[in-house]
């Protein structure tokens, strides 16, 4: 089936007035949202093969962008996504590194330790003085930054490119009380990556605001860290269904999800209890086909890519740049998206 002007929009997270104006070639788009619009038009093979103009290279501008080390199947797509798009930039010279990802000083000694080459960086930060005293160090040496997924407000980033997540955990507690119901005490419980992730943190703040302003009745009984790291979620998952054997509900705000499935089948409650996370990746497209997750709040890696190097590449070399708040979807298994 052919793609349609709204599968562009969607996949370019702009609107359909803006495909239908680049499309048809019509004026009142910027240069660069009009190039993604294209690019996104011939990857779906809505248009044939597509090349930017030579004139739109200006120069060749170095990157880093370090994501955290784990079994986070989220920071896989991220990742893959910063390459494959880069790979299309040739005004870019990107460069990935993977560290410990729940550990301060280690990010921070590795922006301290920045190649005086790099012009841009993109981080998933976490909340820490360390950390945010070597942002302040590499800013003031004119390297620009933007922070991924998780923001960090104090210090003087360029941008931070990600969802609101206090409001992505509204959501998830909105979803996850109306699945459940007003009637009767129910008892739920949260996991996290990291509190010291102020995105994690945010997400617990919106779930726990709505539970209380909306669904008194749902109890939080726990709220358990396991780093992202699937065989911790699995184990802590594993100790809190033993603990609470009418445990009704579950918000995964970070990842492990595929930990925390496997922890319910083997209890016998996969489909039974309700079960809320975050990113359409593949292994949580499965969960949500055989019945195990109920839903996702998906965060779009493809557009966070894009929109952190456009967003350096015009900070470093002082070029216009539209940008496009990002929207909060929640998928079920009836609307999975495709890849």
């Amino acid at each position: 089936m052919r793609s349609t002007l709204a599968d562009i929009a969607r996949e370019a997270g702009v609107s359909n007035a803006t495909v239908d104006r680049v499309l048809n070639n019509r004026p009142g788009v910027k240069g660069r949202t009009r190039e993604v619009v294209l690019e996104t038009a011939q990857r779906l093979g809505y248009i044939e093969d597509h090349k930017p103009e030579p004139s739109a290279i200006i120069e060749r501008v170095r990157l880093l962008f370090v994501l955290p080390k784990g079994t986070n199947a989220y920071i896989a797509n991220l990742q893959n996504q910063i390459e494959l798009q880069a790979s299309h930039r040739p005004e870019l010279d990107v460069a990935i590194q993977a560290i410990e990802g729940f550990n301060p000083d280690t990010l921070a000694k590795t922006l301290r330790d920045l190649d005086p080459s790099i012009r841009g960086v993109g981080i998933i930060a976490l909340d820490h003085p360390s950390v945010r005293a070597a942002i302040q160090s590499i800013e003031a040496r004119g390297v620009k930054i933007v922070t991924l997924a998780s923001d960090i407000h104090v210090v003087a980033r360029t941008a931070y490119v990600g969802i609101d997540n206090r409001a992505a955990g509204r959501l998830a507690g909105y979803v996850m009380g109306r699945f459940m119901g007003t009637g009767g005490n129910r008892k739920v419980a949260l996991f996290a990556g990291s509190l010291s992730y102020r995105g994690h943190e945010e997400r617990e703040m919106g779930f726990r605001h709505v539970l209380a302003e909306d669904f008194p009745n749902l109890k939080i009984v726990e709220l358990r860290e396991m780093g992202d790291d699937r065989e911790r979620a699995y184990r802590e998952a594993t100790m809190l269904l033993d603990q609470y054997e009418d445990l009704a509900g579950i918000y995964n705000i970070g990842a492990g999800n595929q930990g925390i499935a496997r922890a319910l089948r083997e209890h016998g409650k996969a489909g039974k209890v309700t079960f809320i996370g975050h990113d359409a990746t593949e292994g949580n497209k499965a969960l949500l086909l055989d019945g195990t997750i109920d839903a996702v709040i998906d965060q779009n890696p493809r557009v966070q890519a894009r929109e952190a190097l456009n967003i350096l590449y015009s900070a470093v070399t002082g070029s216009a740049c539209q940008t496009h708040p990002f929207r909060l979807q929640i998928i079920f298994r009836e609307n999975i998206p495709e890849d």
